[in-house]
């Protein structure tokens, strides 16, 4: 439990960097926007609940796909298939920045700490 708390912190740390760039903010909108499409869609078309339906849409992008619900109606299925295909490439685009982000602090944190020891040393020294 406390190594997934480290690792959403630094998630967290990673989006809150991210923020500042205008392309994360942009992947950030159309995820958003995809997710929240989405959750409308299914939720009208198919009949889910609301948070049901966001479980469906998160499921579906991150490829997933555990089987629960799956769309029942020919519009829901059609509407599936071009959500897929334009959505998962999205989630990637957007994981792959906030993983970048957190290699871009665990690397600025490392020379920070280098640098720390490089001065610790230098006035060990005099």
């Amino acid at each position: 439990m406390v190594s997934f708390l480290l690792v959403f912190r630094r998630i967290v740390k990673a989006i809150f960097e991210g923020l500042k760039e205008s392309e994360f903010q942009v992947l950030l909108s159309l995820t958003g926007g995809m997710l929240l499409s989405g959750t409308l869609f299914y939720s009208n078309v198919e009949g889910l609940s609301m948070l049901d339906a966001l479980y469906f849409s998160v499921v579906t992008l991150a490829t997933v796909g555990y089987g629960d619900f799956s769309p029942q109606t020919d519009f829901g299925k059609i509407f599936a298939i071009i959500y897929i295909l334009s959505g998962v490439g999205l989630i990637l685009a957007f994981a792959t920045k906030i993983l970048y982000y957190m290699q871009q602090l665990k690397l600025r944190d490392k020379a920070a700490k280098r640098e720390k020891r490089l001065q610790k040393k230098e006035e060990d020294d005099l």
